[in-house]
């Protein structure tokens, strides 16, 4: 089996296990564990794992951020509420910001309803979604792909972002601790805090999982906020301390 291939392989057993150990994946590959290192150690200098004692994952953790078809797989239910509720925040003449995130990303489909529409995006799944659709102006952020986040960064869409505005943008974020958004990638966090300028009204869409976590890169502070959404009960204690730094928060219920 080629390289690429086969490495190409152990990415799509992890999307479905979440990690593996070098053993189990020499066993499945037919492969030595030396060869094994050789791929792990590719695959996490391209950014697509990290290396763990005894194997790999691409769980996040603080400074690694999940494969966008690992993050598409996960709290799946409670993310299509959230983008259903945000799309009441829409009304039709508007321009719509949304983010590379899965969570927002799910908007792009409760769109037809609200035509006409200008919808700007780094998000290639939205993108994708929305080229052709009558009724949508399309306006699609350029800059450099990754194949990581699926969607567009760097200087281009960087300079696209300070040159437009917005009614409205939807964001994600891969952790919330505290009264504070963060993310592991540096390029991401610059995208949406550029994102968040260009908008008179902004909305955090973040699974009730993302709470409680950290990441590398400070984001913003949740105040930045028209609302936050979540999709299930916060720990105890969570809403009265998010209320007390006043961070508006919706619950979208079953």
């Amino acid at each position: 089996m080629k390289s690429d291939i086969r490495r190409q392989g152990i990415m799509d057993f992890l999307m479905d296990a979440g990690q593996a150990s070098v053993d189990d994946l020499a066993l499945r590959f037919g492969i030595s564990k030396m060869t094994v290192h050789r791929d792990l150690d590719e695959l996490e200098e391209s950014g697509f794992l990290r290396k763990v004692r005894g194997g790999a994952s691409i769980q996040p953790s603080s400074l690694f951020e999940s494969d966008f078809r690992y993050r598409q797989k996960q709290a799946t239910e409670e993310k299509q509420r959230l983008a259903a509720a945000a799309v009441a925040m829409i009304e039709p003449g508007q321009t719509v910001i949304i983010d590379d995130g899965s969570t927002a990303g799910g908007i792009a489909r409760h769109l037809a309803d609200l035509r006409p529409l200008t919808v700007i995006s780094n998000n290639l799944a939205v993108i994708q979604e929305l080229a052709g659709a009558g009724g949508i102006n399309l306006i699609a952020l350029g800059g450099q792909y990754s194949k990581k986040f699926h969607g567009f960064f760097g200087l281009l869409a960087e300079d696209m972002l300070k040159s437009l505005r917005a009614d409205v943008a939807f964001l994600s974020s891969s952790a919330i601790h505290g009264a504070s958004a963060f993310h592991q990638d540096q390029e991401v966090v610059q995208a949406k805090r550029l994102m968040m300028a260009a908008a008179t009204r902004k909305y955090l869409l973040v699974d009730h999982g993302k709470f409680g976590r950290t990441a590398l890169h400070f984001l913003t502070n949740l105040k930045a906020f028209d609302t936050v959404f979540t999709g299930r009960e916060l720990e105890p204690g969570l809403y009265e301390a998010l209320d007390a730094a006043g961070v508006p928060v919706a619950l979208v219920g079953n």
